[in-house]
Order: C-alpha cells, then sequence, then structure tokens
C-alpha cells in the first residue's frame, strides 16, 4: 500500500466514496480521566465518529488550583487501551509533539505497535507542541525557527524507519545509528503533521501523509495551500487535510459556555510560540478572550443545528476530514450521542 493510499484510508473505516468526508472525535487528556476518556471512545464508536484521537499533553491548559481538575494522562498507554476497548474507529495522537519529551525512533516504534494491536486502525499526529508540556521536562524552549527544525529532523527519521529504512541520521538536534524497526505490520500508519503557518506546512508537504490544521476560516486556506505546493513541488500528491475545532454541547447555551470556557487558553498564539510553561499563566493569557471569539472559534450550543451549520462551513475550506475537540465538561458523554443522533447523520446525509 503506498503512502497516499494509506493516509486516504485510515480515518474512516465508513467510507465508500474516494470523496467523503470523515468526521472525527478528539477527546482531551487534559480534562478527563484516562478511564473516562475510554467511555468517551466507545461513546464515540457508538455514535459513528470515524477516527477517535487523543490529545498528548504534560499540563493542561489552566491551573486547576483555580479552575476544572485536570488529568493529562499518558496519551500511548491510553491508546492501547483504547484499542481494545473499540473495534472499528482509528486510533490516534492529535498531537505528539516531537522536538524534546519523545524520542523519534521511539515514536515511530508506539505507532507500529499500536497498528499491530489495532491493524488497519492507526495513525501519528506530530507537531511542534507548547513550552508548557517540553519546558517541564527539562527543555529549554527554543525560537520558532529551532522548533521547526526539531520538527522537521524527527518526522524525517519517523518516516524513514516506517518505510522499512535502516536509519543512520546525524542531525543538529537528534541523532540515530543504524536504528530499524523489527516489528513490521502489514500496513504502514500514516503520519499527519499539525501546522498553523505556512513554514510548518511546507514540512507537511514534503514530508507527512498529510495536514492538520485549525479551521480558522481566516488562516486556514493559506496553510492548506501552502502544503499543496509543497506536496506538488516534492512530487507527492497531496494527502489528508484534516481540520480541526472545538465542540461544547450541553442542554442550555449557557451550560455549554460556561463547561468550557477554560479551553479559550487554546485560542492564544503565545501559548504555543512564548515559553510559556506555568498553567496559570497560560490560562492567565485566556481569561482575555472574549466569549464571543470563543464561541465563533468553536462550536459552543445546545442546538443540535448549529452544529450543523458550522461543521457544514469548515468542510467548504477544503477539509477531507473534519474532527472536533470534546471539550463538554458538562456532559461530555451528553455531547457524542447528540452528535450520533442528530449531526452526523445530516452531516452524511448532504
Amino acid at each position: 500500500m503506498g503512502i497516499i493510499e494509506s493516509a486516504r484510508g485510515v480515518l474512516w473505516a465508513r467510507r465508500r466514496q474516494p470523496d467523503e468526508i470523515a468526521y472525527g472525535v478528539a477527546l482531551g487528556h487534559e480534562r478527563f480521566t484516562p478511564r473516562g476518556l475510554l467511555a468517551q471512545a466507545r461513546a464515540a464508536e457508538e455514535a459513528g465518529f470515524d477516527p477517535v484521537c487523543c490529545s498528548d499533553h504534560l499540563a493542561p491548559w489552566w491551573d486547576p488550583a483555580g479552575g476544572p481538575p485536570a488529568a493529562c494522562g499518558n496519551a500511548w498507554v491510553w491508546l492501547g487501551a483504547a484499542g481494545q476497548a473499540t473495534e472499528r474507529v482509528s486510533l490516534g495522537s492529535a498531537v505528539t509533539a516531537i522536538v524534546h519529551r519523545y524520542n523519534p525512533t521511539v515514536v515511530a516504534q508506539q505507532l507500529v505497535t499500536l497498528e499491530a494491536l489495532c491493524p488497519g486502525r492507526a495513525f501519528l499526529g506530530v507537531g511542534s507542541g507548547e513550552a508548557m508540556n517540553e519546558v517541564p521536562a527539562g527543555m529549554t524552549w527554543p525560537s520558532l525557527a529551532e522548533q521547526l527544525e526539531r520538527t522537521e529532523e524527527a518526522l524525517t527519521i519517523i518516516m524513514r524507519l516506517l518505510d522499512g529504512e535502516t536509519v543512520t541520521f546525524e542531525g543538529r538536534h537528534f541523532r540515530t545509528q543504524a536504528a530499524r524497526l523489527y516489528l513490521r505490520p502489514e500496513r504502514r500508519p500514516p503520519v499527519y503533521m499539525s501546522a498553523f503557518g505556512p513554514q510548518a506546512a511546507e514540512i507537511a508537504g514534503r514530508l507527512a501523509d498529510g495536514i492538520w490544521t485549525l479551521a480558522d476560516p481566516q488562516k486556514a486556506p493559506a496553510v492548506i495551500a501552502a502544503y499543496r505546493r509543497a506536496a506538488e513541488a516534492a512530487g507527492r500528491e497531496p494527502g489528508e487535510v484534516i481540520l480541526q475545532s472545538m465542540a461544547s454541547w450541553a442542554p442550555d447555551d449557557d451550560t455549554a459556555l460556561a463547561s468550557a470556557r477554560e479551553w479559550k487558553d487554546t485560542l492564544v498564539d503565545e501559548n504555543y510560540t512564548d515559553p510559556i510553561a506555568d498553567p496559570s499563566q497560560v490560562g492567565a493569557l485566556g481569561a482575555d478572550v472574549p466569549d464571543m471569539k470563543f464561541k465563533t472559534m468553536g462550536l459552543v450550543s445546545a442546538d443540535p443545528d448549529a452544529h450543523v451549520r458550522k461543521l457544514k462551513a469548515i468542510r467548504e475550506l477544503g477539509a477531507t476530514a473534519v474532527v472536533v475537540m470534546n471539550i463538554s465538561g458538562a456532559d461530555p458523554l451528553g455531547m457524542l450521542r447528540t452528535y450520533g443522533e442528530h449531526v452526523l447523520p445530516q452531516l452524511r446525509d448532504g
């Protein structure tokens, strides 16, 4: 199976037509316990989502001493358990930072192990991460240029290992000595790269099987265009275009908003680029995000039809897959049921 074939086949077990959109859900280790997320994974599969992915965080976006609780379980331990708790959905991280905490050789090993346990279902999302996850693990947070350098080196190693090479690599940031993967599942699981700007999108176009970006109508078109140009310049067919948005549902609009406000912190650019490692500082910046902007950037509503309308607009940005991050603190399982009963059927009908 070729790179693009594996990439375009992983995110939807339900797909029947080549241009059918996948609809996935991202589950937040920051907010929910590992056992609670297993219940969400099972509910997501029952609801009819295609991929189920999870965040990969060492720290939350807020200070749990002054806000909602936090958990931050290990994503890769959890993915193995989720594979046994579900039967159909594709599984992967959204996303794993490959600048410091994770050695790229180990990331590749983790991915093929998940694929061996869950044949045809594993994928990997990678990105440059945030200071709040890497600084506590011992990293001095680098410049944006170095973040991209590290990401490109690590991704190069991962892709070469997945393609079956024995890799000796001497980079500025990462090294390998005759590294290889001895576990060889029948299918090479695909790798998607998170990108919020054209420089990261260019790396994704050259190396990854697709791009994963925020469903921001102001920024996403330029990121997608940069990704496609880079893929074509490298002689590769563009792969997946995965657009992600946050979603909160509750029986009323006020509860849907109040139980999700801690996720405002994800909308602050500085929390991704700058050396801000203390969750209380991360949360303080997010507190300045207006409710209206938060609701505009996400899907925060008790009305399933409002979710449908916004998701239809997102897919028109050029997505091959749309992923919603379940930030429904009040009733996360209720949101998944609502999507299964009211939202996903309408999206798939037209």
